[in-house]
């Protein structure tokens, strides 16, 4: 079968972008664990945005795949399957795994395939997972990535929100906006010349399903699929109380104060929190801000009363913003 009648094949989805708010709650137990991890990778044919139709490689059918959460010392007992209707062979490489490939070198799978694994998780921290199966970048680039908590023993302290973004480019044959299905431009890939950057799979894939109270304390868990750039994460209106650069946690780390952007490195992570003073809309963006035409942003929404000792002034109506042309 060639590739374009395997596309017919292909199961499509009405929104391929993982919920935000889809986080494990926190570990409470105190003694290491084995922790079943299922992963299937499969293509899905998603809109990118509205006509724009993308071939999507994935884990569980979502970009990104599910957030895995387990403990400093924990096994996962691994098993992973290759669908039928894939494209392509596939495999999977945690980078918070010690050993060859971060698991790539025991888990390729061809199609229809399932093979089993386990492995140790030594050290705490936000890890990127992803597809290692050459190209790694065009099954990269096809969203097959996602991210893995290893708590630290003692555990993280309680917030009231977490929150899972990882941002993703892509790069289709059509230019930005070109309505149809479009298959990925390998040239495009090695130039480093995205049409879509995006949160969570997809334009808006971010935008109106995030929601806090006044009060509440918020979690980041914020990823890098990449494959080219650099994300400079940054949340409009608010200051990070608290970054952990490039997600690492437990003894010996850095935790930094008072942050207003930070820097997070293609397959690479950083987990970010913030109390919300003040109700409104707190835009999330990667500040090289060129990509915000391209889709990555995302919203957070917060509800409660005003403070006028912190934030005064007179909002626009939505008379006011149609004259601005906002």
């Amino acid at each position: 079968m060639d590739f374009f009648s395997k596309l017919k094949t292909i199961e499509r989805s009405s929104d391929i972008a993982r919920d935000p708010n889809d986080v494990p709650p926190p570990i409470t137990r105190t003694e290491p664990a084995h922790v079943k991890v299922d992963l299937v990778a499969k293509d899905i044919i998603a809109e990118m945005a509205p006509g724009v139709f993308i071939d999507y490689w994935t884990f569980n059918g979502t970009v990104p795949g599910p957030l895995l959460r387990v403990r400093e010392g924990d096994t996962i007992d691994l098993s992973i399957t290759n669908d039928l209707t894939s494209v392509a062979a596939h495999n999977i490489d945690f980078h918070a795994v010690t050993g060859p490939g971060g698991g790539a070198t025991v888990t390729n799978v061809a199609q229809g395939e399932t093979k089993h694994a386990s492995f140790k998780m030594l050290n705490p921290g936000l890890f990127i997972y992803h597809c290692a199966h050459p190209n790694v970048a065009n099954h990269m680039a096809h969203g097959m990535y996602g991210l893995i908590l290893v708590e630290p023993k003692e555990g993280l302290p309680k917030v009231d929100k977490e929150f899972y973004v990882v941002q993703g480019e892509f790069y289709p044959s059509g230019t930005m906006g070109t309505k149809g299905l479009q298959i990925m431009d390998a040239q495009k890939l090695i130039d480093g010349h995205p049409e879509y950057v995006v949160f969570n799979g997809r334009v808006k894939g971010t935008a109106g399903n995030m929601h806090a109270k006044v009060g509440d304390t918020a979690r980041i868990y914020f990823g890098n699929g990449g494959v080219n750039m650099i994300s400079s994460f940054h949340v409009i209106g608010e200051i990070f109380d608290t970054v952990y650069p490039e997600a690492a946690m437990g003894k010996g780390s850095a935790i930094f104060k008072n942050v207003q952007t930070t820097l997070v490195p293609a397959g690479g992570a950083t987990i970010t929190e913030m109390k919300f003073e003040v109700p409104g809309n707190y835009i999330l963006v990667d500040h090289a801000l060129a990509r915000l035409d391209r889709g990555a942003w995302g919203t957070i929404t917060v509800e409660g009363p005003e403070n006028k000792e912190v934030y005064d002034g007179v909002l626009p109506t939505p008379e006011d913003s149609a004259k601005m042309g906002h």
